[in-house]
C-alpha cells in the first residue's frame, strides 16, 4: 500500500521544511527561479505535500538526466530537428518542467518510430 503524502514527506525528508529546502534548491539548480529563494519558499509554503513531492521528483529527474532545463530544451529541439528555430525555442523554454519531460518523451518515441520505418 502506498504511503500518504505526509508520511512520504516525513520518511524521505524529515518534514515539510526540509522538503521545501530541497524543492527550492532543485528549482535553482535546474535554472527556473527568477524570484528570490525567500519569496519562492513563502509561495511554496502553502502548496500541498503531494504536489511538492511530485515537483521534487520531476526536478530531480530533469537534473539527473539532462543537467538542467536548458539542456533539456536543447535535447527536445535536436530530437524534433528544430535547433535553429528561435521562436520555437522561446516557446518551449516557457513550458513547465513536467511539460518539457513529456515533450522529450514524445519526441523520443516519434524519432524511434521514424527510424524503424
Amino acid at each position: 500500500m502506498k504511503a500518504t503524502p505526509l508520511r512520504q514527506v516525513t520518511e524521505k525528508f524529515g518534514g515539510k521544511d526540509k522538503l521545501l529546502d530541497a524543492v527550492v534548491a532543485a528549482i535553482v539548480a535546474v535554472g527556473g527561479g527568477e524570484e528570490s529563494k525567500d519569496d519562492l519558499r513563502k509561495r511554496l509554503r502553502g502548496v500541498s505535500n503531494r504536489k511538492l513531492v511530485h515537483l521534487e521528483a520531476i526536478l530531480g529527474q530533469v537534473q539527473a538526466r539532462f543537467g538542467g532545463r536548458d539542456k533539456l530544451v536543447d535535447a527536445i529541439l535536436v530530437l524534433q530537428g528544430r535547433t535553429k528555430d528561435a521562436d520555437y525555442r522561446r516557446a518551449v523554454s516557457s513550458c513547465s518542467p513536467s511539460r518539457l519531460l513529456d515533450l522529450h518523451r514524445a519526441s523520443e518515441r516519434r524519432s524511434k518510430r521514424a527510424k524503424a520505418a
